[in-house]
């Protein structure tokens, strides 16, 4: 009985490591066939030289903590597309968080403990316009490549060789919710905006905008973002009777200056007109879970966006990869939320652009691989295009020119680095995912055409 017994559990034994065997090759499938990655045949792992740390710096804490997660969240999708198609020039990419708190002078130390401490960074994104004109300079200094969430004007004008910017200038957003607030035919405007430098460069271009389209400013409040209760500028706000409300003022700021103009405006939401930053998880789940309610706000609220190309040959995979970071980053409570949100589609072309500049150059220097960013992105004569780094890595080895064409679709860079496509008017839907009102044209600093 002990001989047969034995015997007996050997074969069960061995059946239950085919089966776990078994089963772990379909999980591998099933996780391959999520991402989507094109032209995936085999599912080992690859073996890396070394690794490469791209850093996200932005705030992850402090008023507009929000920005951060988004920023970390196109980091981690497109390292995740590049290293399950081989890394780049066989090196693993990790993404590492530099917290700025959104204070420039926050974020100068906390950069320069970034390269104390990062022996191996080949780029940064994020840098939003709370600490791009103090940290810029640094990176730009130590020749470090940046894909920069930045509106300020200074960089309309000043070429700093290693910033690269796939937004528009705030002065051009601006202008964008100008054209919003036309095209239903509001006249009379209130500004509500935060007391943060990423919000106050939005309001001179606002008003010039405004007076040159014939409207009227019957309010115009700065916001502290680090308040929590703004009944006098509500008030102010709700005396006005505007048509609309134009803002930016992110996380727990926005939420609550919107519901105390509600409550004070006998429950009824005056129609808004946001910024493209707006677009974002944790605003929208604050505000429709408030007094507002979901129906209420998605009927009154508006924001200009760039273009997401949803029929695009680079949404699919994006979309996987987005929704694939789910549980990863803390901060996000719907990553359905962000496949429209400016940040995180923008710095996932712009890692995209840096990486295949990698290959293409052969070198993870950015005073070396720079100018192949505006090759890749120019494309020209027999240019293959190509719409993730996985098929841009197979174009480049067969010895092909490419051009990127991404989920904010091909991008032309000025003399400033500067490269952004045409608005348009985003709404949201029940579910925190937004989708298009109509195009608006691409804005200039005075007008959208």
């Amino acid at each position: 009985m002990d001989g047969v017994s034995t015997t007996w559990s050997g074969v069960t034994s061995t059946s239950r490591k085919r089966k776990r065997l078994i089963l772990l090759v379909a999980v591998l499938a099933v996780i391959a066939a999520t991402v989507g990655l094109p032209g995936t045949k085999a599912l080992a792992a690859p073996k890396f030289k070394g690794s490469l740390t791209i850093a996200a710096v932005a705030p992850f804490t402090g008023a507009d903590a929000a920005l951060g997660p988004k920023y970390q969240t196109a980091c981690l999708a497109a390292s995740q597309a590049i290293n399950l198609a081989g890394g780049i020039n066989g090196k693993q990419v990790n993404c590492k968080v530099v917290d700025t708190r959104g204070d420039p002078a926050d974020a100068v130390p906390a950069v320069r403990q970034m390269y104390a401490t990062t022996s191996n960074l080949a780029l940064v994104i994020g840098c939003t316009s709370d600490e791009a004109s103090t940290v810029v300079p640094v990176m730009d200094a130590h020749k470090t490549v940046s894909f920069c969430m930045t509106g300020e004007s200074e960089f309309d004008s000043i070429h700093f060789p290693y910033f690269f910017r796939l937004v528009p200038p705030d002065a051009a957003d601006s202008v964008a919710m100008v054209k919003i607030a036309k095209n239903k035919g509001y006249k009379n405007i209130a500004l509500a905006f935060g007391n943060d430098a990423g919000s106050q460069t939005f309001v001179a271009p606002a008003l010039a905008a405004l007076k040159k389209n014939g409207m009227n400013v019957v309010s115009n409040q700065t916001l502290d973002i680090n308040a929590t209760t703004f009944n006098t500028e509500a008030q102010a706000i709700v005396a006005s009777h505007p048509d609309a409300i134009m803002m930016e003022a992110l996380g727990a700021a926005g939420v609550a200056i919107l519901s105390e103009v509600y409550q004070l405006n006998n429950n009824k939401m005056i129609p808004v007109i946001g910024t493209s930053a707006m677009i974002d998880p944790v605003f929208f789940s604050g505000v429709t879970t408030g007094p507002i309610g979901v129906q209420n706000f998605i009927n009154n609220f508006d924001a200009d966006n760039g273009t997401v190309n949803f029929s695009g040959p680079a949404y699919p995979l994006y979309k996987k990869l987005v929704l694939a970071q789910a549980g990863k980053v803390k901060g996000v409570p719907s990553f359905q939320g962000l496949l429209t949100a400016n940040g995180t589609v923008h710095l996932y072309d712009g890692i995209n652009l840096a990486a295949l500049a990698m290959v293409m150059s052969h070198s993870t220097t950015g005073s070396v691989y720079r100018k192949d960013i505006l090759a890749i992105a120019k494309g020209g004569p027999g240019a293959v295009v190509v719409s993730s780094f996985a098929a841009g890595v197979r174009a480049l080895k067969a010895g092909k020119k490419i051009q990127y064409y991404g989920v904010g679709g091909k991008y032309q860079f000025d003399p400033y680095q500067t490269a952004y496509g045409a608005f348009e008017d985003d709404r949201f839907l029940a579910d925190g995912t937004t989708v298009s009102a109509g195009s608006l044209g691409l804005c200039t600093l005075v007008s959208c055409k």
